[in-house]
């Protein structure tokens, strides 16, 4: 072929995929001031949620608040989309408090778009890119651009892979096999291949979907309602909280029993995931439902909640009813629900196989280890959910982008974000099925809130050029004012008065003998600092998001600051840099395993090594004498 017969094209910046990862890592570049060009398999798929109908949830409700705060579009999407939003959790700590919302999937989709559509330096190319273009330059690899279906070729200095869980991408159910991605778009045939010729090591992972009833045929007169709270809280510390407070949609709890365990039971040789034709891994903590009938014989129910899709279609998610049973078993298994006697499904459960690369391959920069300007974000990593993907897509973007201008990566750690614990984890550990993020992850959590993202981030955001100095300077306020109420109630004292041991007596809290401070009353378990409020006759008027700050940082003050104290040990080990060509062979006094995982892993600080499941404490004690040696 004559090379004036196809598309030769120059961008600063490619980006492949527009899932959550592709559309953040896409935003990020072009914002940043970059020529960006982002392909995907069909415009219309932007954004697309072929799962579940929500943002957010326990811990990833988080990463949302995180994304936004870093200057990413998803808190401010979801806040203009969304049809019901509750603060889960909300009878525990601050630290596990996580904002969910049911989201209008179509909405959700088209305001994504929008966005994308009118950003300036960035083109949407609805095309499968099929290989990639990467040269050798004095033994060292260099990502130059990508081809596409057709053969074009599109170059650029920069490579951001958000491809989903489109790679070979198998939807199954019963012994019906598709070869399509999600929704019925078509899978990437090629893309896998061209990582193999370029020796990057690729696995196969299984996810799936429940199936989608018509909400004509469920009786909810029989089913529990599940209310959104009011009033609404935003996802973005942007969006204005008085423009959300709108008139919610309903959400349903259902059940199954011992009558559709029975079908299950009766017709799980009928399931791939059991005969041996899925060969994927599948996720552990979200399980199909003929997982958790044979994994669990015990339980006698599993609980089920009814989501609708959007306002405009009459589409009801069942969430907990993942399935690649046949269609046959499907209706059976459906209509053994109470409410769902007379179900009608719209779309089939089904399982997906998909390929995925090695997240091994890549520094905590979301680059790969040793192709110069190629980076990976979202499921193609191994990790699981819109937002884990967001989170990495923009770290992705951002670092791509800083890469173009010469600076050094941004690399968030454990301490600082649960976006830093997601791609630390995907990176230094074996991901040996579809990564979800837990709150259990993060060894800071009480430091890492939902509530305190800006405080933790915006500073980041701004220092790449994606937050505005006006937001930033509005944060920097906050937290001014925020640690001027606190050393204000530590040095205000109250004495001892019947107005206020009336006050103490009402709250059934100890009175006073001597005086103290508001801060020590603000801190006792069955006041609060909202409650003292009472008898703080000079607070100040503020922000009701300030107010929350204050609380909580008053109530938790010493695990607060004992979390603090574990921080400043994490970060000696973080900063103790291991160099590139660091022989972990020649450490001899390191035990055989010891060796043989650094060597795989190629930790880039002590603080990675010290992680890594088969190296000791006593491992690392001889790491670091034979760095001080080098």
């Amino acid at each position: 072929m004559n090379k004036n017969d196809y598309i030769i094209e120059y961008y600063d910046a490619i980006v492949v995929g527009a899932g959550h990862a592709g559309c953040e890592a896409s935003l990020a570049l072009a914002r940043m001031g970059f020529d960006t060009i982002v392909f995907t398999i069909s415009v219309d798929s932007i954004a697309m949620m072929p799962c579940n109908p929500n943002i957010g949830g326990s811990s990833k409700g988080h990463i949302v608040r995180e994304i936004d705060a870093l200057g990413g579009e998803m808190g401010k999407n979801i806040d203009k989309a969304f049809i019901q939003s509750k603060m889960l959790n909300k009878s525990k700590g601050p630290a596990v408090h996580s904002l969910r919302a049911q989201a209008d999937k179509q909405l959700y989709t088209k305001e994504m778009r929008k966005t994308l559509e009118n950003c300036p330096n960035l083109t949407i190319k609805q095309q499968e890119v099929t290989k990639l273009l990467i040269d050798t330059d004095k033994g060292k690899r260099i990502i130059k651009g990508v081809q596409t279906i057709s053969k074009a070729v599109y170059y650029a200095k920069v490579v951001v892979l958000a491809t989903g869980v489109y790679l070979n991408s198998k939807c199954l159910y019963g012994d019906v096999i598709e070869n399509t991605g999600p929704n019925g778009l078509k899978s990437s045939l090629n893309l896998s291949s061209s990582f193999i010729d370029n020796s990057i090591s690729i696995k196969r992972f299984k996810t799936g979907t429940p199936a989608r009833i018509d909400k004509r045929s469920i009786d909810f007169s029989v089913l529990e309602v599940q209310k959104g709270d009011e009033p609404i809280v935003p996802f973005s510390f942007d969006t204005n909280k008085e423009s959300i407070q709108i008139k919610q949609e309903d959400c349903y709890l259902a059940y199954t029993n011992e009558e559709t365990h029975n079908i299950i039971r009766n017709n799980i040789d009928r399931s791939p995931l059991f005969t041996g034709v899925i060969k994927g891994i599948g996720p552990r903590y979200c399980p199909s439902i003929e997982d958790k009938v044979m994994k669990f014989p015990e339980k006698d129910r599993h609980q089920i909640f009814v989501e609708p899709e959007g306002l405009y279609t009459n589409e009801m998610y069942l969430s907990g009813l993942s399935s690649s049973l046949p269609e046959d078993v499907q209706y059976k298994l459906i209509r053994s629900m109470k409410g769902f006697e007379n179900a009608r499904i719209v779309r089939n459960a089904y399982a997906i196989e998909y390929d995925l690369i090695d997240s091994l391959q890549l520094k905590s920069s979301l680059e790969f280890k040793d192709i110069t300007g190629l980076f990976a974000a979202g499921q193609i990593n191994g990790s699981s959910g819109y937002e884990e993907a967001a989170g990495q897509g923009l770290i992705a973007g951002i670092n791509a982008g800083l890469s173009l201008r010469g600076e050094d990566p941004l690399v968030l750690d454990r301490s600082e974000a649960y976006i830093g614990v997601l791609i630390d984890d995907l990176v230094t550990k074996d991901t040996t099925e579809p990564y979800r993020m837990m709150t259990s992850r993060a060894e800071y959590r009480l430091l890492l809130r939902q509530d305190n993202a800006d405080l933790r981030l915006r500073k980041y955001g701004y220092k790449v050029g994606l937050v505005s100095k006006e937001s930033y300077d509005k944060v920097i306020e906050k937290q001014e004012q925020i640690d001027k109420e606190i050393n204000r109630l530590k040095n205000t004292f109250v004495g001892v008065n019947d107005r206020v041991n009336n006050f103490l007596c009402h709250h059934n809290s100890e009175e006073l003998v001597s005086g103290c401070s508001l801060f020590e009353l603000c801190a006792r378990p069955e006041l609060g600092y909202i409650v003292v409020g009472d008898i703080d006759e000079e607070r100040p008027l503020l922000n009701d998001d300030f107010y929350e700050q204050i609380a909580i940082e008053v109530k938790y003050e010493g695990y607060i600051k004992r979390e603090k104290l574990q921080v400043e040990k994490f970060k000696k080990l973080e900063i103790k840099k291991i160099p590139k060509n660091v022989d972990y062979k020649s450490m001899i006094n390191l035990r055989l395993e010891a060796r043989q995982k650094l060597e795989k892993y190629k930790p880039e600080n002590i603080g990675q090594a010290s992680r890594i499941s088969g190296v000791s404490p006593s491992d690392i004690a001889v790491l670091l004498v034979y760095l001080k040696m080098m």
